[in-house]
């Protein structure tokens, strides 16, 4: 009899019947639907079925979390629907046709700008710093800051300007090669492009503005400005794209013996030149175009009701990922303006969802299981990172998420209304105050405020009425005593909380709680005794162990790498194998999964607990089968 099989009954029910999957197929631990009408899907009904952990629509596809036992369901289900697989690339290649023009295209802009983030953020505080000790006069009767009081504290102040200035001057730089390495082509010849907008040759772009002169490049029968792009965004965005599609085209055309000569001098010349005199001014004009639009809405008379609306509604652009357009405006009106006054009402939309997942904390405070998510959520919304407090809490009940964006926009007024504004990008959540010019400090704490107290109040006050009095009365099974046991770690690196996997169904726990690791090794190795129960053996990319106490465990190498089909892992062990603490289980290329676009982040969960409670080590750096990072308490 099969395993799942009023399960599966339920699911194909649910999900629309088999006339609504175009295609599925499944990876690790989640099964993957491209649907042709993914609102005929009932979400709710579908996270009641019993072996459903959860679901989530990423990238076109309806995702069913099933967890370690996904290969047994995805059989059952297909057998009993009467359909057949498809291919990982196959579903990906069908996904992409649920996708709207937009949605494509915003997917393809955070793409770009995800590894771009942490170095905007560190620029971010590095100039909030800068400015602290050399731009805030306390000393002297207010006359004097601390650089001009102390060498040591000048000299701080000069130095940490040519980190600054290679972030946003630079930035033409990382944007080209981050598109190239979106696109799959040749890395060097962006940073190569990138470089030209920047050369010290040109005049800075800063500079344009005030300069008397422009230089030109005279060719006689033409001539072009000698204007560098440092700052800008849409510039080197044009520019990037330029490089991919003749890169691209000339690869098409060129005969495989004359490529490596042909293709990159026929890529970049043309290139560089269409970035000087057409896609570049152009990009400028637009991206000019865009901020002072923002600027204009968010400093004239209706301000106050351009920033209720932003600040209302920003916490759904997130949700669907829209959210990821505001870094260039944000960069673009730094460019501009010298600050940004969008960026504070994004920190503060941050810290309202926090307090609508803190206020649930409260309410179940009881609730052990629901803890396992809310706290972790409200650490990491407080700290800048929103989706597992949206997707893991907040959108769940659907009041918190209400109640968090009644509270951002109270304090996107307060923010506007007394000229918040910000040196750039920074850390979002509450330590978005560093990225704040000093002399708005007192009015951003105002709006921090009204961004704690609103939607706490709000929630706690609807989730007394609405939560059901017994939510706060399930606690976990407890464990007998036993002898205290330790996994180590699967992978050498550093362990991280698991909130921070970027990874919104690992981040959440919705598979089980445990620990990140960012790797600095390429071996998987088994983190205790146990048997090998789940093997990805197509793409090599997890694996799962059962210990002989019926604790479960999953090992993710990477994120989303089971689109990878294999390239870059080797499987060292086959599914049922007996193993032991510190055995190679697997081998991977940490670089293949760079270049491919994925986040290198390895899973380590407790998938079944066997009632059993444990304590998560983070923060420390942990060498493969050595380092215990999961104890049983």
């Amino acid at each position: 009899m099969a395993k799942y099989q009023s399960d599966v009954r339920a699911l194909l029910e649910y999900i629309g019947g088999k006339e609504n999957i175009r295609a599925v197929t499944h990876c690790m631990t989640r099964m993957r639907f491209v649907l042709v009408d993914p609102a005929k899907a009932d979400t709710a009904k579908i996270e009641g079925i019993p072996a459903v952990k959860g679901t989530f629509t990423q990238a076109g596809q309806f995702q069913v979390i099933i967890g370690n036992d996904v290969a047994v369901f995805y059989n059952e289900f297909t057998a009993y629907a009467g359909i057949e697989g498809v291919s990982k690339d196959a579903v990906k290649a069908a996904a992409k046709s649920n996708q709207s023009l937009v949605q494509r295209v915003v997917g393809t802009l955070g793409e770009i700008f995800a590894p771009i983030i942490p170095a905007l953020i560190c620029g971010g505080l590095i100039l909030g710093f800068r400015n602290v000790i050399g731009e805030i006069n306390l000393f002297a009767g207010g006359t004097q800051s601390l650089a001009d009081v102390s060498q040591f504290w000048a000299g701080v102040y000069s130095f940490l300007w040519l980190i600054g200035e290679a972030v946003f001057h630079m930035l033409p730089v990382g944007i080209v090669w981050s598109i190239t390495r979106k696109m799959g082509t040749t890395q060097i010849l962006g940073i190569v492009l990138g470089l030209t907008l920047v050369s010290p040759q040109l005049l800075n772009g800063f500079s344009v503005a005030t300069a008397t002169e422009i230089p030109v490049w005279d060719f006689g029968f033409a001539q072009v400005q000698m204007i560098g792009y440092q700052g800008q965004v849409i510039s080197a965005m044009l520019a990037g794209f330029v490089l991919v599609y003749l890169e691209k085209f000339f690869k098409r055309i060129c005969p495989e013996m004359i490529s490596m000569i042909v293709v990159p001098f026929c890529s970049l010349v043309p290139a560089v030149i269409i970035a000087h005199t057409v896609v570049g001014p152009i990009g400028w004009k637009i991206g000019d175009a865009i901020a002072a639009v923002v600027y204009m809405g968010l400093t004239s008379n209706v301000k106050w009701l351009f920033a209720a609306l932003f600040g209302f509604f920003y916490a759904p652009i997130v949700m669907t990922g829209l959210h990821h357009m505001t870094n260039a405006i944000d960069t673009q009106l730094v460019n501009l303006y010298e600050g940004t006054i969008l960026w504070p009402m994004i920190a503060l939309s941050n810290i309202a969802q926090g307090s609508a997942v803190l206020a649930m904390s409260v309410l179940q405070k009881k609730n052990e299981r629901a803890q396992q998510v809310n706290i972790p959520a409200c650490i990491s919304c407080y700290l800048g990172v929103t989706e597992p407090a949206l997707f893991g809490v907040n959108m769940k009940y659907g009041f918190p998420l209400v109640c968090g964006m009644t509270g951002s926009a109270v304090a996107a007024v307060i923010s506007i209304g007394t000229g918040v504004e910000a040196y750039s990008i920074g850390v979002g959540g509450l330590p978005g105050i560093l990225s704040i010019k000093p002399q708005f400090w007192l009015s951003f704490l105002v709006a921090m405020a009204a961004a704690i107290v609103i939607p706490f109040a709000l929630t706690y006050v609807i989730g007394k009425k609405k939560l059901p009095q017994d939510t706060a009365a399930k606690p976990l099974p407890q464990a007998e005593p036993e002898e205290v046991k330790e996994f180590a770690a699967p992978v050498s690196g550093k362990i991280i909380p698991l909130e921070e996997i970027p990874d919104q169904v690992f981040s959440q726990g919705v598979l089980g709680m445990g620990v990140g690791i960012q790797p600095t090794g390429n071996q998987v190795v088994a983190p205790a005794d146990g048997n090998i129960t789940a093997l990805m053996e197509d793409s090599g990319h997890a694996c799962g162990l059962a210990l002989d106490n019926g604790v479960e465990l999953l090992v993710h190498v990477g994120m989303d790498t089971v689109d990878m089909a294999g390239k870059g892992f080797q499987v060292h062990v086959k599914e049922g194998q007996r193993v032991k603490r510190g055995d190679l289980l697997i081998t991977f290329d940490p670089q293949a999964i760079q270049e491919a676009g994925h986040p290198t982040t390895t899973a380590f969960v407790v998938t079944e607990t066997a009632g059993k409670n444990f304590r998560y080590l983070s923060g420390m750096e942990a060498q493969a089968g050595q380092t215990a990072v999961i104890r049983e308490e």
